[in-house]
């Protein structure tokens, strides 16, 4: 088989010599129409060629031979390349020819109504590629363009229809993509100057929609229009006057009825009723009155739209989706208007009835903007008194004739708040990577936001009027006990609800509806059965878990509410022994000290009665609701201040698994094998599970439980890493997939939770440093460094971040030997690719930061062998190409920085040794476009850097060619460095660039955009006009942002 150089597709490479269309085409055919190696050769020809610096230049010769649409649409690609990279590298005249090209081709085209439908698809890619001329000819070098546009549109339909396109584009490319595509100045520049044009092209627009009835071209004017208002009508208000001086608004009400354009037509509507401006208040009126008539005609006020929305079409319930997008812009920026006006109480009542309906429309993005807008209402409108314009010379109706005006409506809001409320964060009990049980929180999930927003509305609606917030609420409970509305859906969404609004009400009228509401609940739960009641019963649960506040003034109602839930404890059914144990963990977390004193009745603590029943209440749960169970009872020995009660609380707390721990510790001293049975193993590891819940609720005191425990857990944990180094070296690594071994690991990992838990929440770090830390690391570390690398646990690396992290200086002493034996072979497993070992990787990186954070001066004993190393593995992590480990070595560098630079014989040394290898390697994750999440922290960096040598902390010469001034060397090395890199930028450009580099280093946003405006012009090649990149305008901003600085 030929070689790629071999290959006959290959002449199309050499473009100095006749080019072969036929042979292009064949190209083109073999990558469309082939598969194999002759697709893959076609393919990288293809690719070649776009790159290649004078394939331009047979772009003509293409589109006039060529006989296939995709070549041409090719030959599109090869011209759209050279014009994005290097059309500043052509003089003028070539300028000129290549912009007449493409207007004649894009005119040419669209001229003829059946030619621009047969090659739509060429035709596109044409006005981008204008577009893209635009961005770099216009305004300077084609000042007439738009007027241009305009006046060709006149002329021919389908040309103004694909001219209308044209503009579209081009204010998407300014407003919408400038960002990470031009430089700041450019941006602001092109925006400036199209919104300077806007009346232009707004009568053009009003020229077409006056008089046509192509509905084509009416579609592709509103689009157009439509994105012109989104952006200029902010920026500038003379434009409203236009519009309301035209006949823009009627025509746009009556494209409401043809409904092709009434779409696009409500949009533009909606974008001009966002806006706000005291002046045109009765025009605004005029808008919505008009609308709102027409809307009628086609959706009178008495259809059902939630069933009209769920048999309708795609652009129906796309006309639904943007009414209630009109209804809600205008309700929010000018319902003050109807409101203070008696004669429009009527257009006031119907939008509000439309809103209503929209509300019970089953799609979530249509509810989420209903839901903002009455969100907006109930917590802003009705609390503040100065919402309405200071030009008006109507009186604003007092907060009683506005409560008296809404009553209605919010009452209404009430009902739909009630009957759909959201379900709440969920909590969920699931099992992670290591087999462990753990508690998830869902955040920030859409569900989640709706819910906090229903919440916070409902919660206002309550507090405007309680009274109707719990008849609402009570009346659709009887409507559950008596069955007429009877759901299990029914009965969550109002659970969800009362429980939303805990606290709110008086607290009078919070225990009477407390009491009806769990009264009734607990009625229906004794109708029920099967899984009705076990519904009923999760919804008790709930509504006593969101009421804690209540329980804690009301002792005998908690306590009854424990029993309950220990009963409930004892029903095998999905779901509910969750929700016990989950309410039973959420009361006993917020108010342990009610279980551990005596309260008015009783003759001693409660926590005594869960102690002596704790085996009883256990025996039915999952192993993971025994662990929220224990964690639970943690947190009210916690809550016992007496040291002598807490410790015999903690001896009756934990005797049943310290007796578990006992039998297995005693038959492992007589015959160790007992150590590599599975039962075994799973026994301990949930008795080390226990523990840990047990830790995590008690915190520092259960070092008395540790202490029981700890020299037998290390006992183990050496015992377990013998076997399963012995199993790895004798089976390799395939034997981690064995159950056994698995199991194994699993325990080992729950000691050093254990531990590292213990420790976590410490309040005596030198205690912990003196007496649980030597036998540790005599057990842990050895044991990790002489394994293979597939058997190096990379919890002992989390265990030592967490330990270095919060004991701090007292581990000062221990980093050497820590790193030692983990940090450097775990390097060695990690650096050969940037896959393998990804928990490993995480964590060693969180413990260097740990340990440079809290124990820097350890760094300084290191040799300097061992420093260099540390140091290119920061660098190593802020290269890498996951997110996670770029941003944990830019933090560490960062961190290391400000910690040599406080250390001065130290930060001599550094300098002179790493200064410039750190920088360049800055540089280059800046320069670096798969690097650019992790902007932020690189102009921190940067500016951390520049600023020290700046303000001449750089004490250390850095150049022996100009020793007297390191500034100016920093400033030379940037540029040459960036020079060598990227050969084709300007002198004058890198001047800019490096000057805004020290300019900026006090404002890091600043410097931030100052980078990205960088990476914009490293894509491009600039010849001798240099006007587009506005160097000068830049260079005064700069110059005012270091006159700024100097003051500061």
């Amino acid at each position: 088989m030929a070689t790629l150089e071999q290959h006959p597709f290959t002449k199309l490479l050499d473009v100095s010599q006749h080019f072969d269309i036929n042979l292009l085409d064949n190209v083109i055919d073999a990558m469309y129409h082939h598969t194999g190696v002759l697709q893959q050769v076609a393919q990288e020809v293809l690719t070649n060629l776009v790159d290649h610096p004078h394939a331009w230049t047979q772009v003509n010769v293409i589109l006039e031979r060529s006989k296939y649409l995709e070549t041409k649409y090719y030959a599109l690609q090869i011209l759209e390349k050279f014009i994005t990279s290097r059309w500043k590298s052509l003089d003028r005249n070539q300028c000129e020819i290549i912009k007449k090209f493409i207007v004649c081709l894009v005119i040419k085209t669209s001229c003829d109504p059946a030619r621009m439908k047969r090659e739509g698809v060429f035709l596109s890619k044409l006005n981008l590629i204008l577009v893209q001329v635009l961005k770099q000819e216009w305004p300077k070098h084609w000042p007439t363009f738009i007027t241009d546009i305009v006046g060709a549109s006149r002329t021919s339909e389908s040309l103004c229809q694909n001219n209308m396109t044209i503009l579209k584009l081009l204010s998407e490319e300014v407003f919408d993509f400038s960002a990470g595509q031009m430089t700041q100045e450019k941006a602001k520049h092109l925006k400036d100057s199209l919104s300077a044009e806007f009346p232009q092209i707004l009568q053009l627009c009003l020229f077409v929609l006056s008089n046509t009835q192509n509905a084509p071209l009416v579609c592709s004017t509103l689009e157009t229009l439509l994105r012109l208002l989104s952006w200029n009508l902010g920026r500038q208000h003379a434009i409203l006057h236009a519009i309301f001086h035209s006949n823009l608004i009627s025509n746009l009400v009556e494209f409401i009825n043809v409904a092709m354009l009434r779409n696009v037509a409500l949009k533009c509507l909606t974008e001009i009723a966002g806006v706000s401006a005291s002046k045109y208040e009765e025009q605004f009126i005029l808008l919505f009155k008009l609308t709102v008539d027409q809307l009628k005609k086609i959706l009178p006020l008495n259809t059902n739209i939630q069933v009209a929305y769920a048999k309708a079409k795609d652009d129906e319930q796309s006309f639904i989706h943007n009414l209630c997008l009109f209804l809600s812009a205008f309700l929010k920026r000018h319902g003050q208007l109807l409101e203070k006006r008696p004669n429009l109480s009527e257009m006031f009542r119907e939008a509000h009835s439309y809103m209503l309906l929209l509300s019970a429309v089953e799609e979530t993005e249509i509810f989420k903007i209903c839901l903002d807008y009455w969100s907006h209402l109930v917590a802003l409108e009705l609390y503040k008194e100065n919402r309405f314009s200071n030009s008006s010379a109507l009186k604003r109706p007092s907060r009683q004739e506005r409560k008296k005006l809404y009553q209605d409506v919010l009452s209404q809001v009430r009902v739909l708040m009630v009957s759909c409320m959201a379900k709440p964060e969920d909590v969920l009990v699931v099992e992670n990577d290591h087999g462990q049980v753990v508690r998830e929180q869902m955040h920030g999930t859409d569900a989640t936001t709706i819910y906090k927003t229903m919440k916070d509305t409902l919660v206002n609606l309550a507090q405007l009027d309680s009274a109707d917030t719990a008849q609402v609420m009570i009346h659709r409970l009887v409507n559950q006990v008596n069955g007429a509305e009877w759901s299990q859906r029914n009965l969550n969404v109002l659970c969800w609800a009362i429980g939303s609004i805990s606290g709110v009400m008086k607290k009078d009228d919070e225990t009477r509806v407390l009491h009806t509401v769990v009264s009734g609940l607990l009625n229906l739960y004794e109708q029920k059965s099967g899984k009705d009641q076990l519904n009923v019963a999760s919804n008790v649960m709930y509504i006593v878990g969101q009421y804690v506040k209540f329980m804690k003034d009301h002792w005998n109602f908690l306590k009854a509410v424990i029993i309950k839930l220990v009963e409930f404890m004892h029903l095998t059914h999905d779901g509910v022994q969750d929700m016990a144990c989950d309410t039973f963990f959420k009361i006993a977390k917020e108010c342990p000290g009610h279980f551990v004193r005596v309260q008015v009745g009783e003759e001693a603590p409660f926590i005594n009665e869960i102690l002596n029943t704790i085996s009883t209440v256990i025996c039915h749960l999952q192993p993971q609701q025994v662990y929220a169970f224990f964690e639970a009872v943690g947190f009210m020995i916690r809550a016992q201040k007496d040291q002598d009660v807490q410790v015999r609380l903690m001896e009756r707390y934990l005797v049943l698994p310290n007796q578990a721990w006992d039998r297995i510790i005693l038959q492992a001293t007589k015959n160790t094998n007992i150590l590599t049975e599975e039962e075994t193993l799973r026994q301990l590891s949930s008795i080390l599970r226990i523990n840990i819940s047990a830790c995590r609720a008690v915190g520092h005191p259960f070092v008395v439980q540790l202490g029981r425990m700890y020299l037998n857990m290390l006992n183990v944990y050496k015992g377990l890493s013998q076997t399963v180094s012995s199993a790895f070296q004798n089976h390799g690594e395939m034997v981690a997939k064995h159950p056994l071994i698995r199991s194994m690991i699993t325990v080992k990992r729950d000691i050093l939770q254990l531990i590292s838990g213990w420790v976590s929440c410490s309040q005596d770090p030198h205690m912990a440093a003196e007496n649980i830390m030597p036998s540790l690391l005599d057990a842990v570390l050895l044991d990790y460094k002489q394994n293979v690398p597939a058997a190096r646990e990379p919890e002992v690396l989390r265990t030592m971040e967490v330990i270095v992290n919060k004991l701090g200086v007292h581990m000062t002493n221990n980093i050497n030997r820590i790193f030692d034996a983990v940090f450097y072979c775990t390097l060695d497993m990690i650096g050969k690719n940037f896959e393998e070992f990804p928990e490993h990787r995480v964590h060693v990186f969180s413990l260097l930061h740990a340990a440079v954070s809290q124990c820097f001066p350890a760094f300084l004993y290191f040799s300097p062998e061992h420093f260099k190393q540390v140091l290119h593995a920061i660098i190593w992590a802020f290269r890498h190409t996951e997110r996670t480990i770029e941003d944990r070595g830019l933090q560490i560098l960062y961190t290391l920085l400000q910690k040599v630079a406080a250390e001065e014989v130290v930060s001599h040394i550094f300098y002179q040794s790493y200064f410039f290898e750190v920088l360049q390697h800055i540089l280059a994750v800046v320069t670096d476009t798969s690097h650019t999440a992790g902007l932020t922290m690189h102009a921190t960096i940067l500016a951390y850097m520049l600023a020290q040598v700046e303000r001449g902390k750089v004490n250390v010469t850095l150049s022996a060619t100009i020793p007297a001034n390191n500034l100016v060397h920093v400033q030379v090395y940037i540029a040459s460095l960036l020079k060598t890199v990227f050969p084709h930028l300007l002198d004058v450009q890198l001047q800019v660039f490096v000057t805004g580099l020290f300019s900026l280093n006090q404002n890091i946003p600043a410097l931030e955009e100052h980078l990205r405006d960088f990476l914009v012009q490293i894509k491009e090649i600039t010849g001798e006009d240099t006007s587009d990149l506005f160097l000068q305008e830049r260079e005064a901003a700069l110059l005012q942002a270091q006159q700024k600085k100097r003051n500061l």
